[in-house]
């Protein structure tokens, strides 16, 4: 079957969400002007080209020592588009967005969920829901594998430490595996596959892009071909 990832916050907690990241940002500094601001929890998400050529490692700033090692595995991977919006710390929130989100499929990979980059780039709700969302993986021993692609992604900054990131996802071709037998189920894509993110993320003392808060809206009509 299609991967699915869970919404775990209400539909008032989703419009709230919505409603605050728009209003805190005025509208004035989106990447993006298309109309889908309006609407995963996951703690765990369409242009030519991706924007990363997939690798087995999904950091894509190797050369800060302080930043942890993500690693996927062959068989997986998250293919990002709309990462360089001509801002530089428009560019530093998108990357560590897209890391953010990466250390969560990684510590499905590793069956873990004290991975070093699932906290460093998450925190607070986020990382809560993150935590609760791999243990399901955990839980029912499988994992995904095939591409996640992330697309439609719109930066807005509110003061010097605080960011809202709007963007879609599209698992149409990404499976559920079961890591007992290394089955993989298969089902026709649906629309169900498409999901609409907002998130909310901070920076830190040591300069990083926190992840806090992410609501979701499956199947969002706003993401869907």
């Amino acid at each position: 079957m299609t991967r699915r990832r869970p919404t775990t916050l209400t539909a008032l907690t989703l419009t709230t969400a919505a409603a605050l990241m728009l209003s805190a940002c005025g509208g004035g500094d989106s990447t993006g002007d298309k109309g889908k601001d309006e609407d995963k929890i996951a703690g765990a998400d369409t242009g030519d080209k991706p924007s990363a050529s997939p690798s087995r490692s999904q950091d894509r700033t190797p050369s800060d020592a302080q930043r942890p090692e993500i690693t996927f595995p062959s068989d997986a991977e998250n293919v990002f588009e709309d990462d360089s919006t001509g801002d530089a710390t428009k560019d530093a929130v998108l990357k560590d967005s897209e890391l953010g989100i990466n250390a969560v499929d990684e510590a499905i990979f590793k069956g873990s969920t004290g991975t070093k980059a699932l906290g460093f780039y998450r925190t607070d709700r986020a990382l809560s829901s993150a935590i609760t969302y791999v243990q399901g993986y955990i839980k029912d021993n499988v994992s995904w594998t095939g591409q996640t692609r992330y697309f439609d992604r719109r930066v807005t900054l509110s003061g010097a430490d605080r960011a809202y990131v709007v963007y879609c996802s599209d698992e149409t071709k990404s499976y559920i595996k079961h890591m007992k037998t290394g089955k993989v189920d298969k089902d026709p894509a649906a629309s169900d596959g498409y999901v609409l993110y907002h998130t909310q993320l901070t920076k830190n003392a040591a300069g990083v892009w926190q992840t806090t808060v992410v609501a979701s809206n499956r199947g969002d009509k706003a993401c869907q071909p």
